[in-house]
């Protein structure tokens, strides 16, 4: 049987909504925890199934694969979900830890990349596979993001210190933007090689795509607010417009050529921090508020699901998934020292220097963005083995580094500071 996309869509968003009534009822873990558990166990049951029925196997991939998963997520999700996001993030707060969020978005996912992309050629030559340094680059550049979407769900029952919270938040929202560029540097080095790669071409494409997006963000932010203060007794309204505020700055993003997801995040924070954080919002500007949290605990919903059942379209090689749990370990030491070389140099504040490195190593969570620039890896043979890799880092990532965070927390006895 043929699938369209509308009838994959309409059976992926069933099986959101099943899971999520079985993990409220039953399992109580975070949402996206519990939707990527249940996913999981449901994919590994349909690959079972499969071994002695290949007819299903073939019709629930073909639910999968039919969906393009780094369009729906890039293309038409994200603008959604880094608003929503975005929308509920403290400005004040955020402008305190901006010297530390910069930092670690920027400085900390070059470091990433590069001690990543060393490790994971030396880790999988070591193993036999002889994998051209750019494409273990290409994987440190996608790695090392950390995810909004997975960050912002989980950090919510964690109950970190605000500060931390803020860091972690804050990196998260802008990160991926840079991470984009350096993947896209990167995949021209590999392209056309070292020898036509030049390093002002680089920091002009930042500059652009990075500051071009908080300037248009900005922009679309205030004159968005300006508009929807004009009309807070008209709440359908207001959402219509913050639905066209995300969908058209995104599509104009494109065409400017700047940062779409870091423009949602500005445009988010000051529509957020203007109109629906305030004391005195409108009943109209609360159920603005109300609106984008169904729409980002369902997007979340659909999205954990998908990342949950990509596993039945995945190479089933053993020396792959190897390769993942060996390169898990390397990801996170990755993590630890690209945050511990800012925070050295960093104004010391009330947490101390080793217990904030502790908290924002394993508090970097990966997720969709990763295995959505994965699935965007140009033709090679190591294609399969990169994008396996990704896969394992973001369940490893999610599952037990998001399901230990408020043990992790309590630990190390941040949770009164």
């Amino acid at each position: 049987m043929e699938n369209s996309i509308f009838q994959s869509l309409t059976i992926i968003i069933g099986i959101a909504a099943f899971f999520s009534y079985i993990n409220h009822k039953f399992l109580k873990l975070p949402m996206t925890i519990g939707l990527m558990i249940l996913s999981l166990v449901f994919a590994g049951i349909m690959i079972i199934i499969g071994q002695f029925n290949k007819e299903v196997m073939m019709e629930t991939c073909e639910v999968v694969t039919t969906l393009d998963f780094r369009l729906l997520l890039m293309d038409v999700m994200l603008s959604f979900l880094l608003f929503a996001g975005a929308l509920h993030v403290n400005a004040k707060l955020l402008k305190k830890e901006r010297a530390s969020v910069i930092t670690f978005a920027t400085l900390g996912v070059i470091i990433s990349t590069f001690i990543i992309g060393f490790l994971t050629q030396w880790i999988l030559g070591f193993m036999g596979f002889n994998i051209p340094l750019t494409y273990a680059l290409l994987f440190g550049a996608l790695i090392s993001p950390t995810d909004p979407i997975a960050v912002l769900a989980i950090l919510k029952s964690a109950k970190a210190p605000k500060s931390l919270e803020t860091k972690i938040s804050g990196e998260s929202l802008f990160n991926d933007g840079v991470g984009v560029v350096v993947f896209l540097s990167i995949l021209m080095v590999h392209e056309n090689g070292f020898a036509n790669f030049e390093i002002s071409e680089t920091i002009q494409l930042l500059a652009e795509e990075a500051l071009g997006g908080i300037v248009f963000g900005g922009v679309l932010g205030y004159c968005g607010y300006l508009i929807l203060k004009s009309i807070e007794d008209a709440p359908r309204i207001e959402v219509l417009i913050t639905i066209a505020i995300t969908t058209g700055g995104y599509g104009i993003a494109s065409l400017i050529h700047v940062s779409g997801p870091i423009a949602m995040v500005v445009a988010g924070l000051i529509v957020g921090n203007k109109l629906i954080a305030v004391k005195n919002a409108s009943e109209s500007s609360n159920q603005v508020s109300e609106f984008w949290e169904m729409l980002d605990e369902i997007l979340n919903a659909v999205l954990f699901v998908l990342i949950g059942l990509e596993i039945i379209a995945l190479p089933n090689n053993t020396n792959y998934i190897l390769a993942a749990l060996i390169i898990i370990p390397a990801v996170l030491l990755a993590r630890l020292v690209s945050v511990a070389i800012p925070i050295g140099v960093m104004k010391h504040d009330d947490i101390s220097k080793s217990k904030t490195i502790s908290m924002l190593t394993w508090g970097g969570l990966r997720g969709g963005i990763s295995i959505a620039l994965a699935l965007s890896l140009p033709p090679s043979e190591y294609r399969d083995l990169i994008i396996l890799i990704t896969y394992g880092v973001v369940i490893f990532s999610i599952l037990f580094q998001g399901l230990s965070i408020g043990k992790f927390v309590k630990k190390l006895g941040l949770n009164q500071a």
